[in-house]
């Protein structure tokens, strides 16, 4: 029996990167490396190289931004990638010019067994989540049978606008012994693909035609140009008189991207072909390149792909029109708040929810199951899921955790992570009260499942089910999809915020409120007031 391990240097809790050394027999492969200090991977004796392989399984910053300074201490360490993403790495280091960026990393075919080292083979298979990325199929030939193991960095099954899902079908059959997956999203269950890009494309509908423009800050690949091609191709903008401005970094991923056409779906193909992707002047909605220090012009309402690192305020102050800023939403992760009262939230799926992580599980029915790429939580609630543990052997190792993977023993279920709370249930006259202690504050889960203070609770078999209901979730709920800006009331209000209103000047102040809920401090999201107007027509 050869030596099968993990080590994990990082494992992508929360905003960290992910970074795995994998060894199988007597190779090393480095898997990924968006760290952005690769200490870790340097010793005394800088001869002796980290590992005899590094693979990449996408250009994402959390899987990539380390590849750079590791090709520097270590030039002649080999790393491996799809074609695509080798010409989307330079993009994780925005202070050199695309072309200063070396060219260190050797393109794989897709589909194809490749023998990188003595008896290790590797085979690349789109995963979804990027153009480019990759899951990878390690195959070693040992002296008494096959080992096999895949890699899925971060993978989707669903069909976004510019990549394909990750063709489950290819997979099945493999026999594989080890599965190293992601689990970004945990044990959540999410609507279709299709149905967030109509809600979002929705809601920017109704601010434009309100008269109000649209900032959608984004990160410089992937979201960003998703999110213009929705907007090019949706029927709510197809032909409207409208511009859609882009700030420079997220135009340095679009000028990538119209390079590596061919790459892309045929159904992407076939739209370049009648129209320009992304940069048009003509065709409406127009797509242009927003020049530094220049400001779209307020004299009718825009949509701007920002940035995510920018200063938004400057598009606030002094504006003749009102603006909101549309913030994407990344379950499992922190997310800062821009500086400004006119925001919300979306959400755009670009991972596996419980379902589809499930599904890709039970089709390759590993041995092993090693869980990364996501808040510790959501991992665990994964490992404690019962139609796994019943079936793998699991793994959800922390940052420096060597996890030995020993192949064909008997199957032990990993010690059960311990997410249970016990309470007190009190029956009054009028109501039902569950009582729960203080210590499942400290849970991760918390600060999602108490946003609003609202709960839905329903029968699941003999069980009683308890759900938190989300601010976005309750607005949608109970203004039936869509409060008409023009209306004064709190749902509309700049101050109006978890349920409760913020503004000191109010009576109201710090207290719950209802959507439909009015004072005299009403300000508007959508509307801004002139201090001297009165505000009178709810009367």
């Amino acid at each position: 029996m050869i030596d099968l391990e993990c080590l994990a240097y990082s494992v992508g809790h929360a905003d960290d990167g992910i970074c795995l050394l994998v060894r199988i027999g007597v190779h090393r492969i480095l898997l990924d490396c968006g760290i952005d200090n690769i200490s870790l991977l340097t010793n005394e004796i800088k001869q002796q190289l980290p590992a005899d392989i590094v693979l990449c399984s996408h250009a994402h910053s959390d899987h990539a931004q380390g590849l750079l300074a590791l090709h520097q201490t270590f030039p002649n360490l080999p790393i491996y990638a799809s074609e695509t993403t080798t010409k989307l790495l330079p993009l994780n280091w925005p202070e050199l010019d695309i072309c200063e960026v070396p060219d260190f990393c050797q393109p794989l075919p897709w589909r194809s067994r490749v023998e990188l080292l003595s008896g290790l083979t590797v085979e690349l298979f789109p995963a979804g989540h990027l153009p480019g990325a990759t899951a990878f199929l390690l195959t070693y030939n040992g002296e008494n049978r096959t080992y096999k193991l895949l890699y899925t960095g971060d993978f989707y099954l669903s069909k976004s606008r510019l990549v394909e899902g990750l063709p489950l079908a290819d997979l099945r059959g493999l026999k594989l012994d080890i599965l190293i997956v992601e689990g970004s999203y945990g044990t959540a269950h999410y609507p279709h693909r299709r149905q967030l890009e109509n809600n979002l494309a929705e809601r920017i509908y109704q601010a434009i035609s309100f008269g109000t423009s649209v900032i959608l800050p984004a990160p410089p690949l992937g979201l960003g140009q998703e999110l213009l091609m929705l907007l090019r191709s949706h029927h709510y903008f197809t032909g409207r008189d409208l511009d859609i401005w882009v700030e420079e970094k997220v135009a340095r991923g679009c000028d990538l991207y119209l390079q590596l056409l061919s790459q892309f779906p045929t159904t992407v193909q076939n739209f370049a072909q009648h129209q320009p992707l992304f940069w048009d002047h003509k065709v409406k909605p127009r797509v242009l390149r927003r020049s530094p220090g220049k400001l779209p012009s307020t004299e009718k309402p825009y949509i701007l792909i920002a940035d995510q690192d920018n200063d938004l305020s400057p598009y606030m102050i002094n504006q003749n029109n009102p603006v909101i800023a549309l913030l994407p939403e990344r379950p499992g992760k922190s997310s800062q708040e821009k500086d400004f009262a006119h925001t919300e939230k979306y959400l755009l799926t670009d991972h596996c929810d419980r379902l589809g992580t499930t599904q890709l599980i039970h089709n390759l029915r590993p041995q092993h199951i090693i869980f990364v790429h996501g808040c510790p939580s959501y991992l665990a609630d994964l490992v404690n899921l019962e139609e796994l543990r019943n079936r793998y052997k699991l793994h959800s190792p922390t940052n420096g955790k060597l996890v030995e993977l020993p192949i064909g023993e008997t199957f032990i279920a990993p010690k059960l992570l311990k997410t249970n709370y016990e309470g007190e249930l009190n029956e009054l006259e009028t109501e039902v009260i569950i009582s729960l202690p203080q210590s499942i504050r400290n849970d991760n889960h918390w600060p999602t499942f108490s946003e609003t203070g609202l709960v839905e609770v329903r029968w699941q078999g003999e069980e009683l089910v308890l759900r938190g209901i989300s601010q976005r979730e309750f607005i949608s709920q109970t203004t039936d999809r869509f409060v008409s800006p023009e209306l004064y009331c709190c749902a509309n209000c700049v101050h109006y915020r978890g349920q409760r209103c913020s503004n000191s000047v109010s009576a109201l102040y710090d207290l719950k409120v209802t959507f439909d809920g009015y004072c005299p401090m009403f300000e508007s999201v959508h509307f801004p007031l002139n201090s001297t107007e009165e505000i009178d027509k709810n009367e």
